[in-house]
């Protein structure tokens, strides 16, 4: 069972990100087998492709050693053999895509995408540190690659004797039939043999896919705790989370209290406003015991709903940009106002009770203490009015 370097088994199956960063890195699955079985396939399709053409490349091949002008036999030997390293050139490069693409779509089947890896051409002085490399030559990996080749190499020496052994008779007799026939007996031979082969190959690369695509996630496999971990930095702390999910649903909550709280508007005895940024309507009956209460607040739309209704309801609506935003961020609706208010909610009452009555006067100087002063975000700030 594979170990970390903190001790911990290697339990978990690696997780989506950890398959993404370690294909980022060049770290995928391959199976060489796999590669060699499909690039001779490859081959083997492609020289009887050839053959159909031949007989043309044949001619044109030709075509390169025909003199015409022996005048200027440089000159023509020049030109014919830059005709002939285009024909090699051209050709060879039409023989080479089909087995690039093969190529390409064999990585694609392993790994289920063309993977392109820049970090992993970067330098890493672990490569051509010599004790590494002494290291890898004589590591369990290096001894099952070792193995498999072994092995690879007795199979096919086994299955190319066994083919030619069953042919033998009819190529030890060869000579003594025709040109034609030896050489379909020795087509024949090469296509049985190259069959054994692809079979060989074929039945290996499975083995060798299932082998790597089981080792590729044994590498990758993590810890219990580096799965938490991941976990954390892809999703966020559960903790966070949770602490996050009760203040969303604290601030739902307040918002439907101050929405139901909208209907006791007209029974308030004032409403302090910001002006139109905050509002919050309070009650206070004169001779009852307590101090005032909270019936209503709001900011943004609200507030100005709860101006709207006031006004409508012919509430005297007090002005005070501290007073109305302390109300409102040390305040619950239903609540009493806080004790460190109430000198100040005091001298705004007694002001809207002579105001009612007819008289007229100037608003009171209120002061509001230093710890419930806040700005429009409810941070505290200093000075007094």
């Amino acid at each position: 069972m594979a170990e970390s370097d903190g001790g911990q088994d290697k339990t978990e199956e690696p997780t989506q990100k950890r398959l993404e960063k370690a294909a980022e890195d060049g770290q995928i699955a391959s199976s060489k087998e796999l590669f060699v079985f499909t690039t001779l396939a490859m081959g083997f399709l492609l020289y009887y492709a050839i053959l159909f053409v031949l007989p043309r490349l044949l001619i044109e091949w030709r075509s390169f050693f025909q003199f015409g002008d022996t005048k200027f036999l440089f000159d023509e030997i020049t030109r014919l053999s830059s005709m002939a390293f285009s024909f090699i050139f051209i050709n060879s490069t039409l023989f080479s895509i089909p087995l690039f693409l093969v190529v390409i779509a064999t990585q694609a089947a392993m790994s289920g995408k063309i993977n392109f890896a820049p970090g992993a051409m970067k330098f890493k002085g672990s490569k051509i540190n010599p004790l590494a490399g002494l290291k890898r030559m004589f590591s369990k990996k290096s001894l099952v690659e070792l193995f498999k080749a072994i092995f690879k190499v007795v199979l096919l020496l086994v299955g190319g004797a066994f083919i030619l052994y069953l042919g033998l008779p009819r190529l030890i007799t060869s000579e003594s039939a025709t040109l034609w026939n030896a050489m379909t007996r020795m087509h024949d031979a090469f296509f049985a043999l190259m069959v054994t082969f692809l079979l060989i190959l074929a039945a290996l690369a499975l083995v060798d896919v299932l082998w790597q695509n089981h080792q590729h996630t044994e590498q990758l496999k993590m810890t219990l705790q580096e799965v938490k971990d991941e976990s954390k930095e892809t999703e966020g702390n559960p903790e966070v989370k949770a602490k996050i999910r009760r203040m969303q649903m604290t601030v739902a909550a307040r918002a439907v209290k101050q929405r139901e709280a909208l209907a006791d508007v007209p029974d308030a005895t004032a409403i302090i406003t910001n002006p139109t940024h905050f509002a919050v309507a309070l009650k206070y009956e004169v001779g009852t015991p307590g101090a005032p209460r909270i019936l209503a607040m709001g900011r943004g739309l609200m507030a100005a709903e709860i101006i709207e209704r006031g006004t409508d309801a012919g509430i005297t609506i007090f002005r005070n940009p501290l007073l109305a935003r302390a109300l409102f961020f040390a305040g619950e609706i239903g609540d009493e106002i806080p004790e460190q208010l109430f000198s100040a909610v005091a001298a705004v009452l007694a002001f809207i009770y002579r105001l009612n009555n007819g008289e007229e006067l100037d608003p009171p100087e209120l002061e509001v203490p230093d710890d419930m002063q806040f700005d429009e975000n409810g941070r505290p700030i200093s000075g007094a009015v």
